[in-house]
């Protein structure tokens, strides 16, 4: 990812591109092409901001509605499952109704929902907001990069994609820290009210600049077809295995970060809301993460690299065991960095094995992506609340014993072939 927020820009109808001059697309230089570089980096921070906006709170709300970590972990868990179901359903309804127009209705959904949360009376409220504003958010990841590969000279696609990225990166770790230092000050019905008012400017922002589209084709909403290409994709043992590897890194980060808080927050390390917020900068380390694990995956191959990554976050979390603030950021260093290496080296696998349906095989690697990180934020919140920080490191062990596994599985399997191989020549 790239980052653990970028998942969502591989969702791109195959064949989308439509057949036209390449001179009329943007290419860098043209106003057009720095609008909509800005257009998207605009957008991606509007979206990620709000995905992720109560993470950074959870202590804050469980003191101020009287929860428990498992249930303030909803706020986060609704909106990210509820994104996970609506994005196959978006991606459709860009084909009908167009990119702009969806990634418009998209990101100024998702705003107005945010500007109600901060006034939710109880927790059913909140969470059942927060679920219909995860749905509003599906509509920019499932369609950004189809507009991008549409619009844009295929030789300047990757850095668009890149400006896109760092737009969902910026969001997801500003919005992280935002909330923690206005909740010190203010609390945390401001500091959400005033990420809601970051995403709204952003939303504006996007519409402003954003170019129209001028190679989108209205296609039909083809159901039937649809449920064919994901089938064929759920029958392919080799992307089953890169979905669910996908699911439980992404349960594990999910879990750390939804829970850390509640453990820094209270002794010995007794750290403040401001200061729990800028915990997030570590998110750094995801940039750093997802460049090596090109190198680490040429070097090692997929499997190779995807052992690194279980090593490096089974490593860190036994590190977070620690009663010691410098070696719990140490210990989630190595969480984030490798979480981000076997994210990166999974959802890249994705798209190098669909022949065919691309994007609907990516939708559905980021669907159990965001499914992992829903499972993950409850039931890690759930153990922590029965046996503490000792019992989310445990069930983040289990999900990466699980990932070991089926990468082992994969190796023998691949060992048993190459034997067979040899053995015919």
């Amino acid at each position: 990812m790239p980052s653990a927020d970028t998942g969502a820009s591989a969702v791109i109808r195959a064949g989308a591109s439509i057949p036209a001059s390449q001179s009329s697309k943007l290419s860098p230089g043209d106003p057009g092409h720095r609008r909509a570089l800005l257009a998207l980096f605009a957008a991606g921070m509007a979206t990620f901001v709000l995905l992720y906006s109560t993470q950074a709170l959870l202590p804050a709300i469980s003191a101020g509605l009287a929860l428990t970590p498992a249930q303030a972990s909803l706020t986060v868990s609704a909106t990210t499952a509820a994104l996970a179901v609506a994005l196959l359903p978006m991606s459709a309804l860009s084909e009908r109704y167009g990119r702009t127009a969806v990634m418009t209705a998209s990101v100024f959904s998702s705003s107005a929902i945010a500007l109600a949360i901060p006034f939710a009376p109880n927790l059913t409220t909140l969470v059942a907001l927060r679920a219909v504003q995860g749905v509003a958010l599906a509509g920019l990841p499932a369609t950004a990069m189809a507009y991008l590969a549409e619009e844009v000279h295929p030789k300047a696609v990757a850095s668009a994609i890149g400006i896109y990225v760092a737009g969902n990166s910026i969001g997801g770790m500003s919005g992280r820290i935002l909330t923690g230092v206005i909740a010190q000050a203010w609390g945390w019905r401001v500091a959400l009210g005033a990420v809601g008012l970051m995403a709204l400017a952003s939303a504006i922002a996007f519409r402003l600049l954003v170019p129209a589209a001028r190679h989108f084709r209205r296609g039909p909403i083809n159901p039937a077809a649809l449920w064919r290409t994901v089938t064929g994709h759920l029958g392919n043992p080799l992307l089953r295995r890169l979905y669910v590897i996908g699911l439980l890194f992404m349960s594990v980060f999910g879990a750390v970060y939804t829970v850390l808080g509640y453990r820094l927050a209270a002794e010995p390390f007794d750290l403040s809301q401001s200061a729990l917020g800028l915990i997030f900068l570590v998110y750094l380390v995801g940039t750093a993460a997802s460049a090596a694990s090109g190198t680490l995956h040429a070097r090692l191959g997929r499997r190779g690299a995807l052992y690194i990554a279980v090593a490096l976050t089974t490593t860190g979390l036994l590190v977070t065991l620690s009663n010691s603030l410098t070696a719990v950021i140490f210990g989630l260093i190595l969480v984030t960095g490798g979480f981000f290496t076997g994210h990166s080296v999974a959802s890249s696998a994705v798209s190098r094995t669909a022949t065919t349906g691309r994007a609907q095989a990516s939708a559905l690697y980021l669907t159990a992506y965001y499914i992992g990180s829903s499972l993950g934020g409850t039931v890690g919140a759930s153990a922590f609340h029965s046996a503490g920080w000792g019992g989310t490191v445990a069930v983040c062990l289990a999900a990466l014993v699980g990932a070991a596994g089926i990468t082992l599985y994969a190796t023998r399997r691949a060992v048993a072939e190459r034997r067979v191989m040899l053995a015919a020549r």
